[in-house]
């Protein structure tokens, strides 16, 4: 299925806190659950930048953190 500028999307986010968009149209992949932002792929990738600063996944920076 091709996307264009009219494709609307979701922001979604794992068990790591790993962030990525979805195709708000299609099934979330397993593990993948939706966060409240929804819209164009632009809107959304804004979104996962402005939250998103410790792209280590959460095991790795609470191992980081409890050592």
């Amino acid at each position: 299925m091709p996307f264009d500028e009219r494709t609307d999307f979701v922001v979604v986010r794992n068990h790591e806190d790993q962030y990525s968009i979805w195709p708000a149209e299609l099934p979330r992949p397993p593990g993948w659950t939706d966060e409240p932002v929804r819209g164009s792929r632009a809107h959304c990738l804004a979104h996962i930048d402005e939250v998103w600063k410790d792209m280590r996944p959460r095991s790795l920076r609470e191992a980081v953190d409890h050592s």
